[in-house]
C-alpha cells in the first residue's frame, strides 16, 4: 500500500446543513402530508419552471459524485446519453446489498417522497419517460412505504401524465428483487428488470447510457444520489459545491458499524471530515467500544481494501482515499478493534462473496469457492504451511497483481472484491494466519468468535 500523508486533527468537527436526513426525526416525514408540510415538492415546482438543460446544468455545477460506489460525477454521467435517441429510462438502484451498507434503506423508509421528487426532477432534466425503482427484496418496510408514497404521488399529479399541470409526463414503476448481491451491479440490475437472471453484461458494448434497459439509453443512479437532487435544485448547484471539499462536494451519508459505541448512519461534510472524527466524535461514532483501539477498518464496503490506524486522519475525500489504496465506495465503514480475530473476519467476508457469485465467470465462480474453503480449513485448525501461498496464488488468478484499483479477469468486480480482504488481512496480519496454522487457534489477545463447524455443503448456496 502506498505512503499516505498524516492529517492532524485540530479544531471542531466540521458541520454542514442536513440535506437528505432532515426529516429522519420527523414522525410523519415519510407521509405525503408530512413531506409537503416540511417543504416537499417545492423543488419539483422550481425545476418545472426551468428548462431541462438548466436543471441538468445545476446538477453538473454541483459536481456531486454518485453515492453508489463508483463516485462518478452525476451531471457528467447524465451527459453521456446519446442526443435525440428516445425513449430514455432512469433505473434507480435501491438494491443496497454491500455488507455494512444501510443508508439507502433508511432513506427509502424515512423519506420516500424525497427520493420520488429526485426521480421526477432527474427524469425531467434528461428527458426520460419512465423510471424503474428497484428495491432489495428483504427491505419490506421500504417497499411498503415507497408503494404508498408512489400512490400518493400519482394521486397528487406528482407522477403520471402532465406533472403538476405541465407538459411533462413520467411514470415510475416499483420493482423488488430476490436478494441477490450481484444485482447491485448496474448491468445485472438491468438484466433482472428485463426478467432475466441477474448476471452482469460486458462493457463495452453494454454501457447503460448507450445500451441499457431494453437496449435503450438508460441512466442508473443510486438512491442517495437522487435524494440530493431536490436540494440542489432549490439551493443551487453552487451552494452544494461549496460544502465539503472541492474534490468531494456536498454532504454525504456514511454507515458506521462494528466496534464503535454508537453505530449508525451519519450525514457529514464530504471531503473535510476524517475517519477519526467519524469514529470518535460524540455526535457520530462516540469512540471505539470499551475505550479500545482501532486495529483495522474497512472504509468503503466489504469490497474495499482495509485501512489501519495510520489512516485514521485521512479525510473522507475520494481522491485522497483512492491514492491511499482503497475507496469510499458505498459509504459503509466497518470498525474492528484490537481484539478482532482477523482470520475470522477475512473468512466471513470471503464467504459472503463466494456465496453471492453469480457463477458467470470461471475465475470468480471457482476461485472464490477455493478461497473460502482454504480459509475455513485454517479456522478449523487444519491449516497447512502452504495455504497462505495458495491463497495469494488463487487471488492472483482472479485479480492479477493484487493491486488497487484491481485488475479483473471477470466481467464485474465481485471476484476482485473477494481478494481485497485476503490481500489486506494476509498482508498486515500474516502472523495471525501463521499462528492458526501452527496452533489451531487465534493469536494471544484475540477474542475467538464462534465459527460454524466443518460442513459438507458447497461453497455456493
Amino acid at each position: 500500500m502506498s505512503e499516505v500523508p498524516s492529517f492532524h486533527v485540530a479544531g471542531l468537527v466540521p458541520t454542514g446543513p442536513k440535506i437528505i436526513t432532515s426529516r429522519f426525526d420527523v414522525e410523519d416525514g415519510y407521509t405525503y402530508d408530512g413531506y409537503v408540510r416540511t417543504g416537499g415538492y417545492q423543488a419539483l415546482r422550481t425545476a418545472l419552471g426551468k428548462t431541462p438543460q438548466q436543471v441538468h446544468e445545476e446538477v453538473r455545477t454541483s459536481e456531486m459524485q454518485g453515492r453508489g460506489g463508483a463516485g462518478f460525477p452525476t451531471g457528467t454521467k447524465w451527459g453521456f446519453l446519446p442526443p435525440n435517441v428516445f425513449p430514455r429510462y432512469l433505473v434507480v438502484n435501491g438494491d443496497e446489498s454491500e455488507p455494512g451498507t444501510y443508508k439507502d434503506r433508511l432513506l427509502m423508509e424515512l423519506d420516500p417522497h424525497q427520493l420520488i421528487e429526485g426521480i421526477v426532477i432527474s427524469c425531467y432534466a434528461f428527458e426520460a419517460v419512465q423510471a424503474f425503482l428497484y428495491v432489495r427484496g428483504e427491505m419490506a418496510l421500504a417497499q411498503e412505504r415507497l408503494a404508498r408514497a408512489l400512490n400518493d404521488a400519482y394521486a397528487n399529479d406528482i407522477v403520471g401524465t402532465n406533472v403538476l399541470g405541465h407538459d411533462f409526463s413520467v411514470d415510475v414503476t416499483l420493482t423488488w428483487g430476490a436478494g441477490a448481491y450481484i444485482v447491485g451491479e448496474e448491468t445485472a440490475l438491468i438484466e433482472s428488470l428485463e426478467g432475466e437472471r441477474g448476471m452482469p453484461r460486458l462493457k463495452p458494448p453494454y454501457f447503460p447510457a448507450a445500451k441499457g434497459l431494453y437496449m435503450q439509453p438508460t441512466i442508473v443512479n443510486n438512491v442517495e444520489t437522487l435524494a440530493n437532487v431536490p436540494w440542489i435544485v432549490t439551493e443551487s448547484g453552487q451552494a452544494f459545491h461549496d460544502i465539503g471539499a472541492p474534490t468531494s462536494t456536498g454532504m454525504r451519508m456514511f454507515a458506521v458499524s462494528g466496534h464503535v459505541e454508537r453505530p449508525g448512519v451519519f450525514e457529514v461534510p464530504n471531503g473535510t471530515t476524517t475517519f477519526r472524527m467519524l469514529f470518535e466524535a460524540p455526535e457520530y461514532g462516540g469512540g471505539v467500544r470499551g475505550g479500545r483501539s482501532v486495529k483495522a477498518f474497512i472504509p468503503g464496503g466489504a469490497s474495499a481494501m482495509w485501512f489501519y490506524p495510520e489512516h485514521l486522519d485521512l479525510p473522507l475525500d475520494k481522491p485522497t482515499v483512492d491514492k491511499a489504496g482503497s475507496m469510499l465506495g458505498s459509504g459503509a465503514i466497518v470498525v474492528m478493534d484490537d481484539t478482532t480475530d482477523m482470520v475470522a473476519a477475512c473468512w466471513r467476508i470471503v464467504r459472503f462473496f463466494a456465496r453471492e457469485s453469480c457463477g458467470k465467470c470461471t475465475p470468480c465462480r471457482e476461485g472464490t469457492t477455493w478461497l473460502e474453503r482454504i480459509l475455513k480449513r485454517i479456522l478449523d485448525g487444519h491449516g497447512r504451511a502452504e495455504d497462505l501461498d495458495t491463497l495469494m496464488a488463487v487471488s492472483e488468478s482472479i485479480s492479477p497483481g493484487i493491486a488497487w484499483p484491481p485488475r479483473q479477469t471477470t466481467i464485474c468486480p465481485l471476484g476482485p472484491s473477494a481478494v481485497s480482504p485476503i490481500a489486506s488481512a494476509v498482508g498486515r496480519f500474516r502472523d495471525e494466519f501463521e499462528h492458526y496454522i501452527d496452533h489451531g487457534r487465534p493469536i494471544d489477545g484475540v477474542a475467538r468468535h464462534p465459527i460454524p463447524g466443518p460442513s459438507t455443503e458447497p461453497a455456493h448456496a
